[in-house]
């Protein structure tokens, strides 16, 4: 059993800043990208950014410059720091994992999900 836990989501105002977090726990042998995506309501989700095992980078335009993605592979966590929050950030915001098991099998893991809300 592999999980992952998402904590940090909430309201805030235009121009506000929040910090998400996840953390995968389980059966891990190891574990390759980690990423956060989002979907609003009424659109598809859609990846935010994602971050390899050795600190490689990609961010969705609509997001570069105002948010970071690291990890702390340590304690197979992943952060999304996001400043310069807008309103269409508003969002459930989603972290996923792939993850290899010690038994091998190589998965694609979910959070549950955190709704992010920015409005005045």
């Amino acid at each position: 059993q592999v999980q992952l836990v998402e904590s940090g989501g909430g309201l805030v105002q235009p121009g506000g800043s929040l910090r998400l977090s996840c953390t995968a726990s389980g059966s891990i042998f190891s574990i390759n990208a980690m990423g956060w995506y989002r979907q609003a309501p009424g659109k598809e989700r859609e990846l935010v950014a994602d971050i390899t095992s050795g600190g490689s980078t990609n961010y969705a335009d609509s997001v570069k410059g105002r948010f970071t993605i690291s990890r702390d592979n340590a304690k197979n966590t992943v952060y999304l720091q996001m400043n310069s929050l807008k309103p269409e950030d508003t969002a459930v915001y989603y972290c996923n994992a792939k993850i290899l098991t010690i038994w091998g099998i190589i998965n694609d893991y979910w959070g549950q999900g955190t709704q992010v809300t920015v409005s005045s």
